[in-house]
């Protein structure tokens, strides 16, 4: 299939740049939107936006580089959403704090599809093709991103350390990249959980992360505690 790219013009000044970029981001969106990121490719990408995959790369280093640029913006709507939602707990039983923080982290993420999906591919995959100087600029990024979830969770509870507070940081990411996976099952998989009596796969994608995410906020509270005693 030829893109038809007559009138194309290479943009210049820079606002004209940022309109492009917006417009290829835009595209992306819609995309992810309907098929995961592994079944999109540069030239269907380029297709959808009417440019040739060689434009399309003006403005981008790679297929992979557009599909972080997503994920940072929906891991910093995601962060800000979570520190509105984030409220401390009344309950003073033992870790029903953190019960509580690592609960309400949990039905955050799971709200988030995108997000979780780009996560679970953002080492093996996206991170694979692009070059030093956005690396570089990813990974500060990225690093901003994780540094403001520990600073969330540090607040909510304060008996953490700051280095532990970034291990779960670190942790619920290596979390949702695993599992997330599992969430989506191919149709031969559905049919195979179905025959087992599964519960749906959203569900237990659901009810290991949560579980997975109390496990390790107790367990880093409780380490806490016996430095302190």
């Amino acid at each position: 299939m030829m893109v038809a790219t007559h009138g194309f013009q290479r943009a210049r000044r820079p606002e004209q740049i940022e309109a492009r970029r917006c417009a290829i981001l835009d595209a992306a969106r819609a995309m992810l939107g309907s098929k995961p990121v592994a079944d999109i490719s540069l030239r269907e990408l380029s297709e959808s936006v009417g440019l040739a995959k060689s434009n399309v790369l003006r403005y981008f280093d790679s297929r992979e580089a557009i599909f972080l640029e997503v994920l940072d913006e929906n891991w910093v709507a995601w962060l800000d959403g979570l520190s509105e939602s984030l409220t401390p707990t009344s309950d003073d039983s033992p870790f029903a704090a953190e019960i509580h923080v690592a609960s309400a982290v949990a039905e955050s993420l799971v709200s988030q599809r995108l997000l979780c999906e780009l996560m679970s591919v953002m080492a093996g995959v996206l991170e694979r093709n692009i070059s030093a100087d956005f690396a570089r600029d990813f990974k500060r990024r990225a690093t901003v991103n994780s540094g403001r979830f520990a600073s969330l969770i540090h607040s909510q509870l304060p008996h953490l350390s700051e280095g532990d507070a970034a291990q779960f940081a670190k942790v619920t990411l290596v979390i949702v990249a695993g599992l997330w996976p599992t969430a989506e099952p191919t149709e031969s998989m559905v049919v195979v959980l179905n025959e087992m009596q599964a519960p749906p796969a959203s569900d237990m994608f659901a009810f290991g992360l949560r579980e997975g995410l109390i496990n390790q906020l107790v367990g880093l509270s409780a380490r806490a505690a016996t430095r302190t005693s």
